[in-house]
């Protein structure tokens, strides 16, 4: 596999368009040339979080969030949706460029796009700026990991499913190698070294928590990325190298890092025979469905990550 857009290429399915409209107005500069789309419940309060959707390769932005259930959160929770969207013109297989560091670093490209768009919707919809969060799939996982090493104060938490640790390839070629390949030789200290590059900041009195996904059987995305990014920023938050905990699931392996007394910092879901796919369940129908690259194995997602972030109605 070459890179994300070979994956795509080989099975790019056609998927339906939710009612969500597009910005109508100008956002900003844009420099990474995104299409900026947005939902919230009717009648949504002020002072209620905002959640950004990052979608993975061959998907658009509006089908992800239904099928992956955020949309349906959304509704039931009342919080509001930005749901960025990657252009052909950028990348064919409507993967974001989560390896350049054009586009990843703070201020510039596609993550500046996301800024701004940020910006925007907090705005627009009133949103509680100590309440932001980013999760998305694949290169959007990885994007989203990017976002949170660019502007980490802006962010309370994030969620990185079947994505790649920040900073861990920079050309297509070292994206190939690593979506096959972790690089499980990079020392804790290491992997927190790629995100400060990004930040530009030694050291930080707090960072976002991170909810990180992984399925055992994933051929797409070496599911070790998912340990190293668990490193990564257990590092950051200065955890030890072993979890606090691991708690018993039917369908799943979860581990936890947490300081004494306090809610977890970084947690690990690696889900016992998915493949390339964020997990919903039959058991939650009303939030999440089966879709392209989303993919029904007994966990819910977005309830987990929703509950992790300590998200509620």
């Amino acid at each position: 596999m070459a890179s994300f857009n070979a994956v795509v290429r080989a099975f790019r399915p056609r998927v339906a368009r939710a009612a969500i409209k597009p910005a109508k107005a100008a956002f900003g500069s844009n420099p990474g040339a995104l299409r900026m789309l947005s939902y919230a419940p009717r009648r949504l309060a002020s002072g209620r979080p905002l959640v950004v959707v990052l979608h993975g390769c061959g998907q658009h932005a509006e089908a992800f969030a239904r099928d992956s259930g955020w949309r349906a959160l959304a509704d039931m929770m009342k919080f509001a949706l930005l749901m960025p969207e990657q252009q052909a013109s950028n990348n064919p297989g409507l993967c974001f460029n989560w390896y350049r560091p054009e586009d990843t670093r703070r201020g510039g490209g596609e993550a500046m796009s996301i800024r701004q768009m940020l910006k925007d919707s907090m705005l627009r919809y009133r949103s509680d700026p100590k309440r932001v969060f980013v999760v998305g799939f694949s290169a959007g996982a990885a994007m989203a990991g990017a976002l949170l090493a660019a502007y980490p104060a802006v962010f309370a938490g994030g969620a990185v499913v079947a994505g790649l640790p920040v900073g861990c390839a920079r050309t297509p070629v070292g994206a190939a190698m690593r979506m096959r390949r972790a690089d499980v030789w990079a020392s804790r200290e290491m992997l927190a070294s790629d995100v400060r590059a990004v930040t530009k900041a030694v050291s930080r009195k707090s960072w976002p928590r991170v909810s990180v996904w992984a399925g055992d059987d994933d051929r797409t995305v070496d599911p070790a990325n998912a340990e190293m990014i668990a490193a990564q920023w257990g590092a950051l938050h200065g955890l030890d190298a072993l979890p606090s905990e691991e708690i018993a699931h039917p369908r799943a392996r979860r581990r936890v890092w947490a300081r004494a007394g306090k809610a977890p910092a970084v947690e690990l879901w690696t889900i016992a025979g998915l493949g390339h796919g964020f997990p919903v369940s039959a058991q939650s129908p009303s939030v999440g469905r089966g879709g392209p690259w989303v993919s029904e194995c007994g966990v819910s997602a977005v309830r987990e990550i929703a509950a992790f972030w300590g998200l509620r109605g």
